[in-house]
């Protein structure tokens, strides 16, 4: 076998190997209307952005949207969830908090593009007002 077919099979197993499931909720809180909390389960593979998870949670729930805008400066910036969004006119917007496996609520220093959720945490999308 030569050099670059061997370094070819080695990316592929390498590949394969990270795609562990890394399984974690979501929490839909409104906070503006004070409706019903909605909890989902979904999942990212092993080094997931939380985008990817959520893209999957929509394509595997009829009862889950979700739209953003992508920020060229900020990346995805979260707008509608479940049909309801932010809006400049009414001061409301989705928050991104994290229930951690230890049941700290964190509020993350990066985005929807950019976190990485662990197993088992709660990502909150909450509709709240500023």
């Amino acid at each position: 076998m030569k050099a670059p077919a061997l370094l070819l099979l080695l990316l592929l197993v390498d590949t394969t190997a990270s795609q562990d499931q890394i399984p974690f909720g979501v929490r839909v809180t409104d906070n503006v209307t004070n409706t019903p909390d909605i909890t989902y389960s979904t999942y990212v593979v092993y080094r997931g952005i939380l985008l990817g998870g959520l893209n999957r949670l929509q394509n595997s729930s009829a009862d889950f949207t979700f739209t953003y805008t992508q920020d060229p400066n900020y990346g995805p910036f979260l707008q509608s969830v479940n049909s309801v969004a932010g809006s400049s006119e009414a001061r409301t917007y989705w928050e991104l908090l994290v229930r951690t496996t230890d049941d700290k609520i964190i509020v993350p220093d990066v985005g929807i593009g950019c976190y990485i959720p662990n197993a088992h945490e709660e990502i909150i999308l909450k509709y709240t007002k500023y």
